[in-house]
């Protein structure tokens, strides 16, 4: 009892301290909030929401306290500390994946806490029967969920482990499989032309519903996010998963959307290649095709604006300003994906000059398109997908990381909502690298050579891809050793 006791004590004790020494003042009375009921548990733990803005300043130390605590009360507890998501399939059963088998998602619950973070998986599309087909082939866990495993385990933002997800792992986790093959945004049943049922926009919406019933009733902050494909369907559902929330008798919850890697260009392949597969099809073609075949719906203040050309709204730039609950967007100015799509393909020989010109001008792109995003980070390196990386920590803009930069982003619409309009100090939501190479930013995550699978630093990275050290420096009218330098400091 001693052993189990003692810890929880001094933890109090910092706790308290952190609140009184925090700017020098007494802490202002506290009203004791009323413990959140949940319905259909059958067991009477109480729960306690906690307000951390006390030691905000001193997160770190703050979180070693929790951990050391939680590894002290370890012993104590009859109940093996379960950090899993598990499976639960929708309530709904004529809402399906793909191939008609039930859809569903992975949660895991953080009693006491009124966060909530449902995140949207990845993966491509396809937009004909036969691409469709060969994706059945070759990728069925994204179009059935005949083989999903019972429990998941969260990384990155989704992770349940402050070292890892320093502000959100306390939140109730919820994670939902991509099987639709649409980027969110189908809500038609199988047929017989189609082969196949497209209800990403639907699978979204009766999650939310279950939800309801699990305790996102008495949620104050709901956060859709989702990476890649599941990036552009933030953009596409975030507004009407407000709706929804809205028109269901629960208009405070406030909805938000994050969205990584779904910021994708309409622009100009550097070859123009036939529309056969997902891979080589312009994306404007690709969802062009893909809507008509998804049966999709779009968020309707940016069907009104792009009224008959509905496929404009699945371009970050262009649905953004019809937009009206508060996204983040994250992006990698020189995304992969994108690349591929553009023809760009990085198989390890060196590139043509025509193909640097063609990456460099990308990142001047994406650039112009965000400039009027108030809350973004955009880190000028290679890669695709970041949030539920576990080095997702590590990358910087301009000497912030992605999760104080988020930190931030959720302060500022605290403050906002209390008619504080002006951001918190030291405090950026707006970051985007200004250096104008894939990898200058020396965070990056590591590129490894695909054919030996060495890690590679920037100067290596950017010899290896036919870059001209002595050319371009002659060109910037500087000493080759002094743009080597720069390049590997990142400036």
């Amino acid at each position: 009892f001693v052993l189990c006791i003692f810890p929880l004590l001094s933890f109090r004790l910092v706790f308290f301290a952190a609140r009184r020494f925090r700017g020098g003042r007494n802490p202002q009375p506290r009203r004791t909030p009323p413990s959140p009921t949940y319905r259909d548990r059958g067991d009477t733990t109480e729960s306690f929401p906690l307000d951390f803005t006390a030691v905000e300043e001193n997160m770190d130390n703050f979180m070693t306290q929790v951990k050391n605590l939680a590894q002290s009360l370890y012993p104590c507890s009859a109940q093996k500390l379960d950090y899993d998501m598990k499976l639960h399939f929708l309530e709904n059963t004529s809402v399906t994946c793909n191939d008609g088998t039930p859809a569903g998602y992975y949660m895991k619950e953080s009693r006491g806490s009124r966060r909530w973070l449902i995140f949207l998986e990845g993966g491509w599309y396809c937009f004909n029967k036969e691409n469709c087909d060969s994706r059945y082939d070759t990728m069925r866990r994204l179009m059935s969920s005949s083989k999903w495993p019972q429990t998941k385990t969260g990384t990155g933002i989704l992770s349940p482990l402050p070292e890892e997800n320093p502000h959100w792992w306390n939140a109730n986790m919820v994670f939902i499989p991509y099987c639709s093959s649409d980027v969110w945004s189908g809500a038609s049943a199988k047929t017989d032309h189609s082969g196949y049922a497209f209800m990403g926009s639907l699978i979204i919406q009766e999650v939310v519903k279950d939800l309801l019933t699990k305790g996102l009733d008495n949620a104050k902050v709901l956060l859709l996010a989702g990476s890649s494909a599941g990036g552009t369907g933030v953009l596409l559902n975030v507004d009407p998963v407000a709706e929804l929330l809205e028109g269901l008798g629960h208009p405070g919850i406030q909805v938000r959307g994050l969205a990584d890697s779904g910021w994708f260009l309409d622009n100009k392949q550097y070859r123009s290649t036939d529309c056969h597969d997902t891979i080589s099809c312009a994306p404007t073609e690709a969802i062009k095709r893909g809507i008509k075949y998804w049966g999709s719906v779009v968020p309707e203040r940016c069907r009104q604006v792009h009224l008959g050309e509905e496929w404009n709204c699945f371009f970050g730039y262009r649905v953004f300003p019809s937009i009206k609950s508060p996204v983040f967007v994250v992006q990698w100015l020189f995304d992969e994906a994108q690349l591929t799509v553009d023809n760009i393909h990085l198989t390890g020989q060196p590139v043509q000059e025509g193909q640097w010109r063609y990456i460099q001008n990308l990142g001047i792109e994406l650039r112009n398109t965000l400039k009027d995003v108030p809350a973004m980070f955009a880190p000028a390196c290679l890669s695709h997908e970041v949030i539920t990386r576990n080095y997702w920590i590590d990358v910087q803009v301009k000497g912030t990381s992605l999760p104080r930069a988020l930190h931030c982003w959720d302060r500022s619409l605290q403050d906002n909502s209390r008619n504080n309009k002006a951001p918190p100090k030291g405090c950026p939501v707006h970051l985007i690298d200004s250096c104008p190479w894939p990898h200058c930013n020396p965070t990056c995550p590591t590129i490894r050579d695909q054919f030996t699978g060495q890690e590679m630093n920037v100067i290596q990275f950017l010899m290896h891809m036919g870059f001209d050290v002595q050319k371009m420096a002659q060109q910037q009218g500087m000493d080759p050793s002094k743009l080597l330098g720069m390049l590997s400091s990142g400036s």
